[in-house]
């Protein structure tokens, strides 16, 4: 099957992004940038878009992954309106801590998001209908890059949708280039989102679609690390 990257429109407006969560974001960023990855939270519109895969019906289980100060988390808790299950992941238990105080029908759990598997098992919880990623794709090395995103394909249901975003300023960089053949190669379907204007920085979201089931010997196809200016996506294949 063929898989694409779509591209869409952009979101003009605009919004501040201040709120009570602000200092501790900034505190922990200081602390271990290369894990938190930007100095402020992403903001409202960005949030609306990543999110928009929730099912507006039913009990569905939604995965939350790199939730940080919950930036994503208010936006997923409003669409789910006390249905479903969801469950935020984050390696920093400050994080972690911060978000079972904000929101009570939020099950915050400090773990590395390849343990994914594991932790839906724990909670009787099989595939998750939709995973929603602030992970920094774009400063982890290969090897983790497909770690990762094997615990998400092995996690999500069929139908599900997995979604992330990735900085436009980054959009270039090797690992950024990479990761984005990474989705290509493990999703059937894969569409870029309108530019986040708004966000600071702007970002854009990919939302992915029709997960591929693992095969005996299947190996990623994505970029190497030294991978030069001559491996870039085209614009036609990334939507730039």
């Amino acid at each position: 099957m063929t898989r694409h990257i779509v591209p869409a429109r952009f979101i003009g407006e605009k919004e501040a992004v201040v709120d009570n969560t602000l200092i501790p974001f900034i505190r922990e960023f200081a602390k271990a940038p290369t894990v938190v990855a930007s100095v402020i939270p992403s903001g409202k519109a960005l949030a609306r878009q990543i999110t928009s895969p929730i099912p507006s019906m039913g009990q569905p289980v939604i995965v939350e992954l790199g939730s940080g100060t919950g930036a994503f988390s208010q936006t997923i808790q409003e669409r789910l309106d006390g249905r479903g299950r969801h469950i935020a992941l984050d390696v920093n238990e400050r994080f972690t801590a911060l978000l079972a105080e904000r929101f009570t029908g939020l099950d915050a759990v400090t773990a590395d998001a390849r343990d994914l598997a594991t932790i839906l098992a724990k909670r009787g919880l099989g595939q998750a209908d939709a995973i929603i990623s602030g992970l920094p794709w774009a400063s982890f090395r290969q090897a983790r890059q497909r770690e990762l995103l094997e615990a998400v394909v092995d996690t999500l249901a069929p139908e599900g949708a997995f979604t992330t975003f990735a900085y436009i300023h980054a959009c270039w960089f090797i690992p950024a280039r990479r990761f984005r053949q990474l989705l290509a190669d493990r999703f059937e379907e894969v569409v870029l989102g309108r530019t986040v204007w708004a966000n600071l920085p702007p970002a854009l979201v990919y939302h992915c679609r029709r997960p591929q089931p693992r095969q005996q010997g299947h190996r990623p196809t994505g970029l190497p690390d030294h991978a030069g200016p001559a491996d870039r996506f085209s614009p036609a294949s990334d939507g730039m």
